[in-house]
């Protein structure tokens, strides 16, 4: 084959990819694994959920303010806050992005308990196809979702999809992130995943919708990935830093959100 052709058979390859959601092949010990890993991991995210106090900053739509009648929206929020998240969002029908990999089956079932549905891809396999699921469902009025810099990272380095959806069509993106005052973190996971400890405070932040317009170039699309960038990690910082701030200071940030 000549160079050019195995050029255009490794490009075909990669498109491909990215519309493969075929499941992996996986032993007979993963099998077994998955249903008692979703088991208990939903005992905890049950046992915990209805423990822990939120307060809301700026945002839209959200919890008991939810209005079905508004129109849908894409959400995205880093992978470390992802138990608090799925726990407040909870029975809303969201469609999420989900990984086809080993720990994308068992969390699969842990969401769809929790009353959300899935569009199978990832940045890395499946992800077109991912996106143009959760596309369909947006025009049905289905708020959709992604952990940004998941499955596995980098942490804090957001992947375009919702900024692709977002143009596609038509829908704003809301930008969050949830703060706990008291948590276990996990320090050798990629995220430094965080789970809420009994009875704790937290706080949601969320950003103004933000906007992409249907008719960016590519260049356009890059400038609104890196804006996406900065406003997710604007969030973050304020809901890290929230429970360690005077309740003069806290103050003013309310006024400046919810203002």
């Amino acid at each position: 084959m000549n160079p050019a052709g195995k050029i255009e058979e490794q490009v075909q390859d990669r498109v491909l990819v990215h519309y493969d959601t075929r499941l992996p092949q996986l032993s007979r010990w993963q099998r077994m694994q998955i249903p008692v890993i979703a088991w208990a991991v939903l005992a905890v995210i049950r046992m915990l959920g209805p423990t822990l106090r939120f307060e809301v900053l700026g945002g839209q739509k959200i919890g008991r303010d939810y209005r079905p009648d508004l129109p849908s929206n894409v959400y995205a929020f880093w992978h470390r806050c992802i138990f608090a998240a799925t726990w407040y969002f909870r029975n809303r029908g969201a469609v999420l992005l989900n990984t086809t990999n080993f720990d994308g089956q068992w969390t699969r079932r842990v969401i769809e308990r929790l009353g959300y549905t899935t569009a199978q891809g990832s940045s890395t396999r499946g992800g077109l196809k991912g996106l143009a699921v959760m596309a369909k469902r947006l025009e049905e009025g289905v708020d959709a979702a992604f952990t940004i810099d998941g499955p596995r990272g980098p942490r804090y380095i957001a992947k375009p999809g919702p900024v692709m959806l977002a143009r596609r069509t038509g829908r704003s993106i809301i930008l969050f992130h949830v703060g706990l005052e008291r948590a276990w973190t996990l320090r050798n996971t990629w995220d430094l995943f965080q789970i809420p400890k009994p009875f704790t405070r937290a706080v949601v932040v969320i950003a103004p919708p933000f906007e992409v317009a249907q008719d960016l170039d590519r260049q356009g699309l890059e400038q609104k990935h890196a804006e996406m960038q900065q406003v997710l990690e604007r969030v973050r910082d304020v809901a890290e830093t929230w429970f360690s701030l005077s309740d003069a200071e806290r103050a003013r940030e309310r006024a400046a959100w919810n203002g």
